[in-house]
């Protein structure tokens, strides 16, 4: 890296220029004023009839049942200039102070399809963004004269700390921070200062370029997504050229990456990643990471795609088969640093996805305990091929059976459902399975606004009535949480990993004139009348908890409908196993404190939390240079403990572009394997049978 600090004569007038500099470039743009932008964009009359058509629809079918009132102006006005201005870095006091003016405004506005003020905000974003991306062009051709970066100086990046600024003054300080904290980002990657200079040049040309091609239609889907979150976070209005990708979280499994991506305020993120896709496979990206640059190819230019659309972002990561895309990254688990990864683009195999079995054989006090283990990465069924009245259409309850069978045929005397990382499938399929396990009973109930529907399992077989365990995680999401959930409430099996993912709530498309409203209309309810929405399901026995629980899953989500509880459906549990559960937390708590897995996972998760728990971050750049060192280190020398505990040879470099030494998943179902023997010997002493 070659940043060189100014260095300060007897007689050097180096700071009077740099003060001459930041007076002519403050008058200049001190005069421009958002009333008098050019083009200032105004809705469409078409749009105005749009508008009302979405709010009648969403005050009758959204399962709140809520109406537009002041509260809800006021929800919206706050989400609205969150939404635009998320890191405070362009609206000031003067400008919130005068929005107030519309708090108790817009629900009467958005009934009569009036936009004006949506529009007006709107057209003061696009002014002040331009006046932002206009100033940094400017600082970008002399940074390396104006800028100190031997300055103690930091930069706040908590958004929930920042402050909105007095006045447009301040604001210029701002975004000479954040340019600088950009060219150390740069400058940490190895970049030499013309190659910061030419990738800065072009990012916010660029960026600049998108802002000014923004039209109406942009406006207009902004402000109506964002009066649909203020309902809930899985209401979405998508307009024509979007209805193809009608799933809000715009999946990506043909012929791309397998990811499930979502737009946070400027950003990109992943949600989850479908499991045993490219990305999953690759082990580089996680849920939680945001994508801030695509690039085509091993060596394709980064494409910045900070404020893009997510159907842009979109359109670059997919592509042919066997062709690579790299993503630049803000890893979740890395705050405030940038990094660059590679994954060779494939469609999602079915028969990848399909449920397979494996069996163990554990040594537990000289006797050989077999376990079986069935991985089930979603719940899947051949629709056309089941509609058709095809026998032999394939589901994940057909499969499932068939692998039981073979297992029983090998004589295990404990099975593991894992249900890692499974976002979920088809209702019909839950349901199903989880009757494989149990007599007969309900299974899920389904709560509209008007009555509540259940689903039973009406076959009185059992497929397996040994012990079972289904482990669970953050991305266990949907139709998995109501599979583990009945466990749970018939106390067939024990839960065991973390918290899931806590999307417990049904969406359905309603047809507009021009494009379509996904909209909430019912939610999940297990058995024993808790919601599986938000909270997820709580697992018996808890593991530590690798996803960052504030960027994953659905309480992540701004405005996401609370957990609750319903009225308890009639049921019959099996004997509790509130015994069992305490048995086993005190076996996994002795073994934790001396197993080399758990302490390496314990050891990541506190330095991670370190790492997230920072709310300011230092622009000196020999500071930054040694944070980034001390980390690195940190890292290296937390794997090579866990290498040496279990006898392998430690490692030179931890190279942060390449797959993870160590596999998290493996540890915790090594894990698993314990805790299962565990619950086979307990089961047979206290005489437990299902």
């Amino acid at each position: 890296m070659t940043i060189k600090s100014k260095k300060m004569g007897p007689v050097d007038i180096s700071k009077s220029l740099k003060y001459l500099f930041s007076i002519l470039v403050l008058i200049a743009y001190s005069s421009s004023s958002w009333a008098t932008i050019d083009n200032t964009i105004k809705p469409e009359s078409e749009q105005s009839s749009q508008c009302v058509k979405i709010i009648r629809a969403l005050e009758r079918y959204h399962y709140l049942e809520k109406n537009l009132d002041d509260t809800m102006s006021s929800i919206i006005l706050d989400r609205y200039l969150k939404r635009l201005d998320p890191r405070k870095q362009l609206f000031t006091q003067s400008d919130i102070h005068s929005f107030k003016q519309y708090q108790f405004r817009l629900d009467d506005e958005l009934k009569r399809g009036n936009l004006k003020t949506a529009f007006k905000i709107f057209n003061l974003y696009m002014a002040r963004s331009k006046e932002r991306l206009e100033y940094i062009s400017l600082l970008i051709k002399t940074w390396e004269k104006e800028l100190d970066f031997n300055k103690t100086e930091s930069m706040i990046i908590d958004d929930d700390l920042r402050q909105w600024k007095p006045n447009k003054r301040m604001l210029y300080s701002l975004w000479k921070k954040e340019l600088k904290n950009h060219i150390i980002l740069l400058s940490l990657d190895d970049q030499d200062n013309a190659s910061i200079s030419d990738t800065l040049v072009k990012i916010y040309s660029n960026r600049l370029k998108r802002l000014l091609q923004t039209d109406s239609n942009d406006i207009f889907q902004i402000f109506m997504n964002t009066v649909t979150a203020s309902f809930d976070p899985h209401t979405q209005f998508f307009p024509p050229r979007a209805s193809e990708d009608f799933d809000i979280h715009m999946s990506l499994s043909l012929e791309g990456i397998g990811a499930v991506l979502q737009t946070e305020y400027e950003y990109t993120k992943v949600v989850r990643l479908i499991s045993k896709g490219p990305a999953d496979k690759s082990n580089l990206l996680m849920p939680g990471d945001k994508i801030i640059g695509v690039g085509q190819g091993v060596s394709g230019e980064i494409k910045d795609t900070i404020g893009q659309r997510i159907d842009h972002v979109v359109k670059l990561i997919r592509g042919p088969k066997n062709t690579v895309v790299r993503l630049k990254i803000i890893p979740a688990k890395k705050n405030s640093s940038t990094k660059t990864i590679q994954i060779k683009r494939d469609r999602v195999k079915l028969e990848e996805q399909s449920a397979k079995r494996s069996v163990i054989t554990i040594d537990r006090n000289n006797q050989p305990l077999k376990i079986g283990v069935i991985e089930i990465p979603n719940f899947y069924i051949d629709f056309n091929a089941y509609l058709k009245g095809d026998k032999d259409y394939k589901s994940t309850t057909k499969d499932v059976k068939k692998l039981l069978g073979e297992l029983k045929e090998e004589n295990i005397d404990g099975l593991i459902i894992d249900l890692r990382d499974n976002g979920g499938g088809s209702l019909k399929e839950a349901n199903q399975l989880t009757g494989l396990f149990i007599k007969s009973g309900p299974i899920v109930q389904i709560k509209t606004k008007h009555r509540i529907t259940r689903l039973y399992d009406d076959d009185p077989g059992i497929e397996y009535s040994g012990p079972l365990i289904v482990l669970i995680n953050r991305m266990s999401a949907s139709a998995s949480e109501i599979f583990a959930g009945a466990i749970k409430d018939y106390h067939r099996g024990v839960i065991v990993g973390t918290r899931s993912f806590g999307k417990g709530t049904v969406q359905e498309l309603q047809p507009l004139r021009k494009g379509k409203l996904k909209i909430t209309s019912a939610k999940f309810y297990r058995v024993s009348g808790e919601s599986t929405q938000s909270l997820g399901v709580i697992p018996d026995l808890r593991y530590p908890q690798i996803y960052k629980i504030e960027d994953t899953g659905e309480s992540s989500l701004d405005g996401a409908l609370p957990w609750d509880t319903t009225v308890r459906t009639s049921y019959n549990p099996y004997r509790k196993l509130q015994v069992i559960h305490t048995k086993l937390a005190t076996r996994y708590q002795e073994r934790s404190l001396k197993d080399p897995g758990l302490t390496y996972l314990n050891k990541r998760i506190d330095m991670i939390s370190k790492l997230n728990s920072q709310t300011s971050i230092s622009l000196n750049l020999d500071a930054r240079k040694s944070r980034k060192k001390r980390y690195e280190q940190l890292e290296l020398d937390i794997e090579n403990d866990y290498l040496r505990a279990i006898n392998k040879a430690p490692i030179e470099k931890f190279d942060r572009d390449d797959t993870e030494t160590i596999d998290s998943k493996k540890i915790l179902m090594d894990q698993t394997h314990l805790v299962m023997a565990d619950f086979i010997n307990l089961s047979n002493n206290f005489h437990f049978s299902w």
